[in-house]
């Protein structure tokens, strides 16, 4: 198993109902490639840096997940032709921190020193 973070920016016309099916929507793909989302964040209306498609401000929510697919082309695809998504982004975390927030197991064991 994978661990990922996925960040995800709405558009602030689309209302709680509407962030709630976003969210249904990704797991359902995350779920469909094997997957679990672990934690899900909403950080709620968030000002951008500079102006995006006319826009000064979005609904980010941050989604940790853990997968065995070693891609997500189906999740980026969906994300990127949603009119609603601004932005997003799909990180995979290392093998150390997935085990740190206790995402999946340590599976990485360290090199004896010598």
């Amino acid at each position: 198993m994978r661990a990922y973070e996925v960040m995800i920016i709405i558009d602030t016309d689309v209302d709680d109902a509407g962030v709630r099916q976003v969210l249904a929507r990704v797991g359902e793909l995350v779920g469909a490639e094997g997957g679990t989302v672990a934690t899900s964040d909403t950080w709620g209306r968030r000002r951008f840096a500079y102006e995006i498609n006319k826009k000064h401000e979005g609904i980010y929510v941050v989604l940790q997940i853990t997968t065995s697919a070693t891609n997500l082309d189906s999740l980026d695809r969906v994300l990127r032709l949603a009119d609603n998504i601004v932005r997003h982004k799909i990180l995979r975390l290392p093998d150390k921190e997935a085990a740190k927030r206790g995402l999946v197991g340590a599976s990485v064991t360290p090199a004896p020193a010598g």
